[in-house]
């Protein structure tokens, strides 16, 4: 049977991405197929949120192997009946500098559990994995020829669950894109939409045959969580945002960010004037995330007993939850006797296994235009939305005191903000249920 759903997961893993990519591998092959993976620079370096993935899938083969071993159902047929894509992306942003958010996700992304918990870690030959290998010369083709059989071997025993891939990230984007029927594929973006914008400059009509992006990203009328007004997964690269945002537009050159700055040698070039349709982009702006959170209560509730008996997966999130969830209650100065992290992440792929239920609501005024700040001193980052009680416009905003066209016609962009969910008192119980529940 064909998976219901079939889907691109552009991550920066981060805590709460990597319980996004286990709920979505978590999901039974009838309903979703994790088509790709792909790492872009974000809340930790690129290789590391690589490393990360990569440790993921390392994770679930040990997890499957015990829970075969204990007579369980295996579960996670998002490896075993398929073998995701993973690629490796863009290492910083379209314009300036790089600013991780290890301060929050720790150094290595997963809460410093890779140093304090190595027996979690993949093997080290990981890394070769996503590595073109050198030239042979004949003189010693043999003896190479011997040790890539061994290494083959080992490789095969230990990465078998996964398909590495020595091509750019947005490059495997548009492949994927080219190769499905058109709007079969979703995007779910829950990091900086850098390799999303580079997709969708080298080739837009392709990068339009997905049938939706679901984006984490941005703060409309809540506030923000890297400075007062942005979310961090905008804010860390805006011009992207601005880019990707715009393919809602009829005109998307009505709102892209302006072309005379100098993009730190990734000059994209402008769309095209008139494009097949308008990308349909789903929201799950800090408005609704920060409502969703998983307490420590319900963690330690459905984890100790299998951590105590041997799953390598609880024990695995004990490791890098534990500090986040430790962090949470130092930022509360002890004051929260249950201590929670925010299912930012998770929540996008929550939506795509039930966005059949009615209680998934967009917000009155969907599709609104909303649009990304790449030029303010203080504002960087920040999503701007029309929140004028007034009707559009027939024209495209002429008269000199709407600037922008925001009250345009066709001008501007048409962005679904999500707003109600199945419920923020479920959320953390029901998506730890699919990950650790043996859902089968």
């Amino acid at each position: 049977m064909a998976p219901k759903r079939r889907v691109i997961i552009d991550t920066d893993p981060g805590n709460d991405d990597v319980i996004a990519l286990l709920l979505a591998l978590a999901a039974p092959a009838s309903e979703l197929e994790v088509v790709l993976i792909s790492c872009v620079e974000g809340n930790v370096d690129v290789r590391a949120c690589l490393r990360n993935v990569v440790a993921i899938f390392h994770i679930l083969d040990r997890e499957i192997k015990w829970r075969k071993s204990q007579g369980l159902p295996a579960g996670f047929e998002g490896v075993t009946a398929y073998k995701p894509l993973v690629a490796i992306g863009a290492n910083e942003p379209l314009h300036g500098g790089t600013d991780n958010a290890d301060y929050f996700h720790g150094a290595d992304g997963v809460g410093g559990s890779t140093q304090t918990h190595p027996e979690f870690n993949p093997h080290e030959s990981w890394e070769s994995l996503f590595e073109k290998p050198p030239p042979d010369d004949d003189l010693t083709k043999k003896a190479k020829d011997i040790d890539q059989d061994v290494e083959k071997e080992t490789k095969e025993e230990l990465f078998s669950n996964f398909t590495p891939s020595l091509e750019p990230a947005h490059k495997e984007i548009l492949k994927v894109l080219r190769d499905s029927e058109a709007d079969t594929i979703s995007i779910i973006s829950i990091g900086p939409l850098t390799n999303l914008a580079l997709a969708a400059a080298e080739d837009p009509e392709t990068f339009l045959r997905c049938k939706e992006v679901i984006s984490m990203g941005g703060a409309i009328d809540a506030l923000g969580n890297v400075t007062p007004n942005a979310e961090f997964n905008v804010w860390a690269d805006p011009h992207a945002a601005a880019r990707v945002y715009a393919l809602t537009s009829q005109v998307p050159s009505s709102t892209m960010p302006l072309m005379s700055e100098n993009f730190a040698g990734k000059d994209l070039p402008a769309y095209p004037p008139k494009l097949s349709k308008q990308l349909k982009l789903i929201l799950m702006s800090l408005d609704i995330t920060e409502q969703h959170v998983v307490t420590r209560s319900q963690f330690e509730r459905k984890s100790q007993d299998l951590a105590k008996r041997g799953s390598p997966l609880a024990q695995w999130m004990t490791a890098f939850l534990t500090p986040m969830l430790n962090k949470m209650a130092a930022l509360h100065h002890g004051h929260d006797d249950d201590p929670s992290l925010a299912l930012h992440d998770p929540l996008c792929v929550w939506y795509l296994l039930t966005e059949d239920d009615p209680k998934w609501t967009t917000s009155e005024k969907s599709p609104e235009d909303i649009r990304v700040e790449t030029q303010g001193q203080w504002t960087r980052g920040m999503t701007v939305a029309d929140k004028r009680p007034r009707r559009r416009r027939n024209s495209d905003g002429e008269a000199p005191h709407d600037r922008g066209n925001w009250l345009g016609r066709i001008s501007g962009n048409r962005v679904e903000k999500m707003k109600g969910s199945p419920g923020e008192d479920i959320a953390g119980a029901w998506i730890l249920d699919r990950i650790l529940g043996y859902v089968s």
